[in-house]
């Protein structure tokens, strides 16, 4: 009895959640709804529809260009209680389908409105990356020179950082280079201000080691490299370099490499052969930066120790992000260049393939330099592996994962699955389909014929009452598609599948076939109640039907089909009865 309870109580909070779960209940905004008329519908017949439309509605439906006059396809305005209306309508018997006609948004493009001008990050194909991650539960250390909370990192998430070169907690910037670099990272994004950032979702610490002129030493650097490390961070982003190798920050960097921690540093800015340090060392990621046109940018390093090429920006166009003025300590937005600002690039895109499983940095590596955009003729390596692409990036980060979006994507794309099919309108399709069910059991343990072991009475109940109700919403090209509609139908259903409509058949929708169930099987223990379950689930079908979707092929939608579908159901009810008590 316990156990039952509880079903009841499942089944209505499953009940409620479809109601009131935004997923399903509202899958989006529409102000119209799309009629596709069947193709064997005469015009003639179209035409008097559209009227007697107009005429209920106050609305008249038109066409939706002049590509849809063959395919008989119609707009009229109307919200949902409209749309449940006309679905319910004898319309529906002369259309295809009767759907929402949803208004669909351009994807991930934030509503930040100086983002228009960060033609950095459109090329470097961040939106489609944005489809994938956002760098959620990832940390970027921006070793720099501090970073101040301006208005456009408001919404940035920080956590713990320290200044090295006042040894203090409080890492403010007295420059501004380190809070335009750590905008690039994750400036506030779809905050309706300002720009955006690449991992607008990771945390920023940020790790102060240059002054306000902007130099700082070695032994900070070192420094704050292990705090890094120490302190959770997943990417270390360093915009500064200089000449000479240091023992001690090569050991720091190793000592963060084999934390798991991907290193990225600028290549520099005095248009040498070479990498400057710290981005020559072996277990750092060197970015050489690009103008606009994807050049490389005049300015930057290149040849040995360069792995990547980023946009930097040149004198035609700037990288913009939100900082200070170093000279007021006011906000301001900043167009700046050079491979300070390729690598924080370069540092996000890592960020977003680190939050989409990969932990190792080498493997980080690997997939920035597959997924980069590959430059034919680069004999002086000028851009490494070549241009950055996080989308690319995130996709071979994610290739071999099985994620729900993944699966639900390849069920959609190859047709085999329909999730309109079920969920426009809300949860009007499927939550009857699961009173049905619930309401069978509840008139089986009503009766005292609940068994629950007994799989013939089980089945019954399910055939009677919704079928296997989920197959109605598969879809596979090129195969029939009765198969799916036939098991996916309850006995009253039956008649739908052979007449083609969504009304019911009167002879399948009636207490005839469960009779005749009832008297074929009654003689055999196991078909008996397999016969009285099939009773109650179609009394149950016919009774919810009564009350939400009682069109009845040759009875309409009105009273007169209510009243055949209750008096059935009640007809069932009182069969199934009989026979429990036989």
């Amino acid at each position: 009895m316990k156990k039952f309870l509880l079903l009841c109580l499942f089944f209505v909070g499953l009940g409620w959640a479809l109601i009131s779960f935004p997923g399903l209940a509202n899958q989006g905004e529409f102000d119209s709804i799309i009629l596709d008329f069947r193709d064997d519908v005469p015009t003639t017949k179209i035409s008097q529809e559209i009227a007697q439309i107009k005429e209920k509605y106050h609305h008249t439906p038109h066409l939706n260009s002049i590509f849809s006059v063959e395919d008989h396809i119609y707009i009229v305005e109307g919200d949902q209680t409209v749309l449940e209306q006309v679905k319910r309508s004898p319309l529906r018997k002369d259309t295809e389908y009767i759907e929402p006609n949803y208004k669909y948004q351009a994807l991930e493009v934030p509503n930040d409105p100086e983002y228009s001008k960060q033609w950095n990050f459109r090329s470097i194909n961040v939106e489609s990356a944005w489809d994938e991650t956002k760098g959620k539960d990832t940390v970027v250390a921006v070793i720099d020179s501090g970073v101040s909370k301006v208005p456009d990192l408001k919404l940035t998430e920080f956590v713990a950082g320290y200044d090295f070169v006042n040894n203090t907690k409080d890492v403010k910037d007295d420059n501004g280079h380190g809070t335009h670099v750590a905008g690039t990272i994750a400036q506030s994004t779809n905050n309706g201000y300002g720009v955006a950032g690449i991992a607008y979702q990771a945390s920023i610490m940020p790790l102060k080691v240059l002054s306000s002129s902007g130099g700082g030493t070695v032994a900070d650097i070192a420094e704050a490299i292990k705090f890094a490390a120490d302190n959770g961070a997943d990417v270390i982003n360093m915009s500064l370099g200089g000449g000479g190798s240091s023992h001690l920050m090569e050991e720091a960097i190793n000592y963060a490499y084999k934390k798991k921690v991907v290193i990225v540093a600028a290549a520099g800015n005095s248009g040498e052969n070479a990498s400057g340090y710290p981005a020559r060392y072996p277990k750092v990621i060197s970015v050489s930066a690009t103008g606009a046109s994807g050049e490389k940018a005049s300015y930057s390093n290149y040849g040995a120790g360069v792995d990547i090429a980023a946009p930097g920006g040149d004198e035609t166009a700037q990288i913009l992000q939100n900082t200070i003025d170093p000279s007021t300590g006011e906000s301001i937005f900043l167009g700046a260049m050079g491979t300070s600002m390729a690598s924080p690039h370069v540092a996000g895109v890592a960020a977003l393939i680190k939050a989409s499983g990969i932990s190792e940095p080498a493997a980080v590596l690997e997939v920035l330099k597959k997924s980069s955009r590959k430059v034919a003729e680069d004999p002086l390596n000028y851009f490494g592996a070549g241009h950055l692409d996080a989308g690319a990036a995130v996709k071979l980060a994610l290739q071999g994962q099985i994620t729900f979006r993944d699966f639900f994507r390849w069920l959609r794309d190859n047709g085999y699955l329909n999730p309109r099919f079920w969920i426009d309108g809300g949860a009007v399709a499927l939550l009857p389909k699961v009173l049905m069910v619930l309401g069978s059991y509840l008139l089986a343990w009503f009766l005292r014929v609940y068994f629950p072991f007994s799989w013939a009475l089980n089945t019954g109940l399910i055939f009677g009452s919704s079928g296997l109700f989920i197959l109605q919403g598969l879809y596979v090209f090129d195969l029939p598609q009765w198969p799916f509609r036939l098991a996916g139908s309850s006995i009253p259903e039956l008649g739908n599948v052979v007449m083609g409509t969504p009304s019911f058949n009167p002879i399948f929708a009636s207490v005839l076939i469960p009779f005749l169930l009832i008297t074929l099987l009654s003689g055999n223990p196991t078909g008996k109640k397999f016969a009285i379950g099939s009773c109650l689930g179609v009394a149950m079908c016919l009774a919810i039907s009564a009350v939400i979707d009682p069109a009845v092929w040759g009875l309409g939608a009105g009273a007169i089909a209510r009243s055949f579908l209750g008096v059935n159901a009640l007809l069932c009810f009182g069969l199934a009865y009989l026979a429990s008590k036989e």
